[in-house]
This record gives C-alpha cells, sequence and structure tokens, in this order.
C-alpha cells in the first residue's frame, strides 16, 4: 500500500562520591558492569503472560505512565528537603528490571531500575508486612554485611536518615498513594552476571536494608534500584556514569537491552547539558521541536525552565512522553493536521490523539519528530516511537504535562537509543543505534 507522508526523515551542588573500588572478577581490577535489562513483558521476565493481549499490555504501561506522572508532581509539590520516590510499587508493574545477588553467601534479587530515585534497597529479614518474595535478604547470613553509622555522610542524604538506638542509620522512604520501605543503610557487595566478563563483584555498595516494607503484594521483584543523581548506591563504586540502551518495547522477543556501569558506560553521539538537582532527576533544557522540516511554533513561555537548565527529565519508570502543554498543543495540532482527512479519527483519552487504523499499514514513511535539547542533542521519534498500537487503533504517545514547565521523556521515545548520564562531567548523551551491535 502507498503512504500519503513521503520518506521518514530520519549546576546546583551534587554530591559526587569518588570512592576506592574494588569489582573482581577472576582476580582482576574492575571498573565496568555490562548487565542486561529486562523489560516486563518481554520473554526473559517472569513477568512474562504469553495470554496478554497487545492491548493488556498497552493498558498497563499507560497505567503505570499516569502514576509516573503522579510521582512527579508529588516530588514538585514539596519543599525539595523531602523529596522521595513517591510512586506506587503495588498496584503498578516495574518497567525495566535488574538481576544481581547480594551479600556472601549470594542471594539473588530482581530489582526495579530507577533513574529517578537514588538508593537501592531490597527487603530484608526480619521482615514485617515483606511480599512473598522468595529471595529475601537475611544480613546475619551474610559474611560481607556490616552497617552504617549515623554519623556517616551517607546518612545525611537517603530519605529521612536519622540515627536509631544503636547509633545505626536509619531510612524511611515514602510512597504516594501506597506502602513504604523502612530500614537501615547498610553496605554489602553485589555480583552480577554480566555479559562480557562473567561474574563481577562489587563490595561494598551503600544500600537500604528494609526490614518494614508496607505489604507489597508482589512476589517477584525484591527491590529498587536507583540510579538518580547523587549517586548513594552501585554507580557510586564505579565512577559517576552509566549508559543503557533500549529496543522495541512492544517485541517481547527482543533481548538486546543492557545496562553499563562504570567508566565502560558508552559516552557516545549527541550530548547535553545536564543539571543535578536535589531531587537526584537528571534534568535537561528542551529548546525546540521540529516536525517536516520546519520548527514548531511554541511560546518561549511554556518551556518555563528554560532560562536556567533543565526543563525535562529523561525517566526509565515511564513509557509515554509527558509534553509541557504549549509544546504539546504546537504538537498535536501539526501531527492532526497531517493525519486528518487521511485517516479517521477517534476520541480515545488520555492522550486524545487517535486514530482508526494499523499504525505498520497506514504510517509507512510518517515523517520524525526531533526533539533539539541544549548544545544540539537530539531525539528524534519516528512512528514507532511517536505511536502505539492499542486493538485496530492507534495512538500518539505524548501527552500533556501537568507539571508546570517541565516535560518527561519516558521510554518509548528512548527506542533504539543508547542513552548515557555522566555527572563527573554534567553531560547526558543519546545516540541513535540498534543496541544488538553494543554487543561487540
Amino acid at each position: 500500500m502507498g503512504t500519503p507522508f513521503g520518506s521518514i526523515t530520519v549546576p546546583i551542588l551534587v554530591l559526587v562520591l569518588f570512592l576506592t573500588v574494588c569489582c573482581c572478577t577472576s582476580g582482576s581490577s574492575r571498573r565496568r558492569i555490562v548487565t542486561s535489562l529486562i523489560h516486563r513483558d518481554s520473554v526473559i521476565s517472569p513477568y512474562y503472560n504469553p495470554q496478554d493481549s497487545s492491548s493488556d499490555r498497552v493498558e498497563r504501561l499507560l497505567e503505570v505512565s499516569a502514576a509516573r506522572l503522579a510521582y512527579f508532581q508529588a516530588m514538585s509539590s514539596v519543599d525539595s528537603a523531602d523529596r522521595n520516590i513517591r510512586f506506587d510499587l503495588v498496584r503498578l508493574f516495574p518497567m525495566l528490571l535488574v538481576n544481581f545477588s547480594l551479600g556472601d553467601p549470594p542471594v539473588p534479587q530482581l530489582t526495579i531500575m530507577d533513574t529517578g530515585s537514588n538508593l537501592l534497597w531490597v527487603q530484608c529479614l526480619p521482615c514485617r508486612n515483606c511480599s512473598r518474595a522468595k529471595n529475601v535478604f537475611n544480613p546475619t547470613k551474610s559474611s560481607t554485611y556490616s552497617r552504617l553509622s549515623c554519623n556517616t555522610s551517607y546518612c545525611r542524604y537517603v530519605p529521612d536518615g536519622k540515627c536509631g538506638s544503636s547509633d545505626e542509620c536509619l531510612y524511611y522512604q515514602a510512597y504516594l498513594d501506597g506502602p513504604y520501605s523502612k530500614g537501615e543503610l547498610a553496605r554489602e557487595q553485589l555480583v552480577f552476571e554480566t555479559s562480557d566478563d562473567g561474574r563481577v563483584t562489587v563490595s561494598d555498595v551503600v544500600f537500604g536494608c528494609g526490614h518494614e516494607n508496607g505489604k507489597f503484594q508482589d512476589e517477584k521483584f525484591t527491590g529498587v534500584l536507583g540510579l538518580g543523581s547523587r549517586l548513594i548506591s552501585v554507580q557510586a563504586r564505579l565512577g559517576s556514569a552509566f549508559s543503557y540502551c533500549i529496543g522495541s518495547l512492544f517485541n517481547p522477543n527482543y533481548r538486546y537491552n543492557k545496562l553499563i556501569l562504570g567508566e565502560g558506560a558508552i559516552m557516545e553521539g549527541d550530548s547535553t547539558p545536564m543539571r543535578v538537582d536535589i531531587d537526584g532527576l537528571y534534568h535537561i533544557t528542551l529548546e525546540s521541536i521540529s516536525f517536516r522540516g520546519k520548527f514548531l511554533e511554541i511560546d518561549n513561555r511554556f518551556f518555563g525552565r528554560s532560562r536556567r537548565s533543565g526543563n525535562s527529565v529523561v525517566d526509565s519508570g515511564t513509557t509515554i512522553t509527558w509534553l509541557e502543554q504549549g509544546a504539546y498543543r504546537a504538537l498535536f495540532k501539526e501531527v492532526k493536521n497531517l493525519l486528518d482527512g487521511v485517516l479517521k479519527m477517534v476520541d480515545r483519552k488520555p492522550l486524545r490523539l487517535c486514530y482508526q487504523g494499523s499504525l505498520s499499514r497506514d504510517l509507512v514513511g510518517f515523517p520524525a519528530v526531533t526533539f533539539h535539547f541544549a548544545d544540539g542533542a537530539e531525539l528524534s521519534l519516528d512512528s514507532e516511537s511517536l505511536f502505539y498500537q492499542a486493538g485496530d487503533v492507534f495512538c500518539m504517545a505524548v501527552a500533556p504535562s501537568e507539571i508546570m514547565g517541565l516535560s518527561i521523556f519516558g521510554l518509548m521515545a528512548q527506542q533504539y537509543y543508547n542513552i548515557a548520564f555522566d555527572v563527573a562531567s554534567g553531560r547526558a548523551y543519546f545516540q541513535r543505534i540498534e543496541c544488538q551491535l553494543l554487543e561487540d
């Protein structure tokens, strides 16, 4: 079938903890970890359900995205000193998962990767209101476990860090409309099964040992791997950088998603200045949007924070993109003008711009939408990244952000990109690439 579209065109003070590293594989020193990222709906995920329809998966991803927006709203509505992770892990689902083992002897863990939070925490025995996960960590059985004193500098940077009765550092990780994680701050070794060097051990990683965990119903994941910019957990032991590559989110057989921690993180492609805030998020500056060879007409006031770096964040915990409302309306208008008269519009919420038809058939050659960031960095979204299919309808995977002056770029916008953050240099990187190529 022909196509009507033609050919497609494709800081605030930051705590950087450079610590001595001991990463050993076969007795040699290492500062690099390459490990698989498991998408929630892939066949290698413990959450994979072959009975799920594509509509089931889309509905779940939209629910996660809506809750993630609420998370950012909660963060922006309180004093920065009190910001915590605030998304509900009970009724929602993780997007990206990371396997590693904790302690000696090693206990397998399955954690949620989150670039929007700072602390690695896992459920620990003795445990009150823990989930029924099989691998709840028992610190008394590990020879490498050690508590952290409340006098340590780390205790000042974890959520509600304070002294316990035995001078240990206690944390309290709050959640939006859901449970919480509460426990002690400690050090422990992590063991990763890597794709290039086999087993790699990282010693003395700071983490939260959660002894009270708010009735989590999920039996599969055991904690959260926070990779936020305050560098409290594993990336602090490997330097100040990490990168990850995401391929197709809607192909359950895609197996090449990966996470690289440390000196081997791939810092290539376009780069843009990055502002590291007390919230731990990675803030970058969106300057303009282009479509069909022209820049959209967007009033500068709609980019509220662009006069100071950081009106956008790149987030691993949401799927769609939440675009600042003025910019969203401009994009909505341009896409609608192109599709109206060609396809039948369908009234669907919350994303609002939906059409009857098949994305793979009816949007062949659809022009890319390009987001332009400070210093010339670009994210270009083709039809696979800009729309999602839901039954016999496809919708634009961009919605208006309800947070004034803030846009959130989710995983669909990151498909087939290697994304990297380097806190030391204050730069974020975008490299358009098929993740399988990084195997080499």
